[in-house]
């Protein structure tokens, strides 16, 4: 959603879901982005929750709303509510855990049968390997990563660390940009579709505890 700020620079709100099986450190990554904080105790996410974090893209002030969403298998019925208005999917997994890779696929499917975005195929994913700082516990090869990030539209791929703060800044600050370049290009493309709903966000939540996934 675009806004004029001050002085004329454009304000953009993004929303962006982040998505991943349970312990994956879907909220340690968002605490860090955020927060520049990681916790070694650890609360599952309950429902969902989101922070916000303003920053700049060229002459654009940028409000990320990162959301960060429960693994659990119960909660994955969030609903079409929650993934509403959503301007990119980050898809997090566990490198030291095939499994969490293994979901990957579900959990895209999940995202896109709620979301329905406009343009399915060329909406913005972005695929987050954590705990790079477990190299020598790894499951996933990065190889096999990025192998199925081109089966997806070549979409990009990072291998981060919330713990250690690696690729985090990075990362989302690329997820920045490819969102307002898809509301860009749908702006071109889809010029008679109104703006996406925004949802009060205590129409979406629940109460949930600090989790430090």
């Amino acid at each position: 959603m675009m806004a004029a700020a001050g002085g004329g620079r454009k304000k953009a709100l993004l929303k962006v879901i982040i998505l991943g099986d349970s312990g994956v450190g879907k909220t340690s990554l968002m605490n860090q982005y955020v927060n520049k904080k990681f916790s070694n105790q650890y609360k599952a996410t309950i429902g969902a929750d989101f922070l916000t974090k303003d920053i700049t893209v060229g002459d654009r002030t940028v409000t990320m709303q990162i959301w960060d969403t429960a693994g659990q298998e119960r909660f994955q019925s969030l609903g079409v509510a929650f993934y509403r208005g959503a301007d990119c999917c980050v898809l997090t997994y566990d490198i030291t855990n095939a499994s969490s890779f293994r979901s990957l696929e579900s959990w895209r499917d999940e995202f896109l049968i709620q979301a329905s975005p406009r343009d399915p195929e060329n909406f913005p994913f972005v695929l987050l390997g954590n705990k790079v700082d477990l190299e020598s516990r790894r499951a996933v090869s990065t190889k096999r990563a990025q192998a199925w990030c081109q089966t997806k539209n070549s979409i990009k791929y990072y291998e981060v660390s919330a713990k250690e703060a690696v690729n985090v800044e990075q990362a989302f600050i690329e997820i920045a940009r490819d969102a307002l370049k898809r509301e860009a290009l749908d702006v071109q493309n889809f010029p008679e579709f109104p703006d996406q709903i925004r949802l009060d966000h205590r129409e979406t939540t629940r109460p949930s505890d600090s989790c430090n996934c």
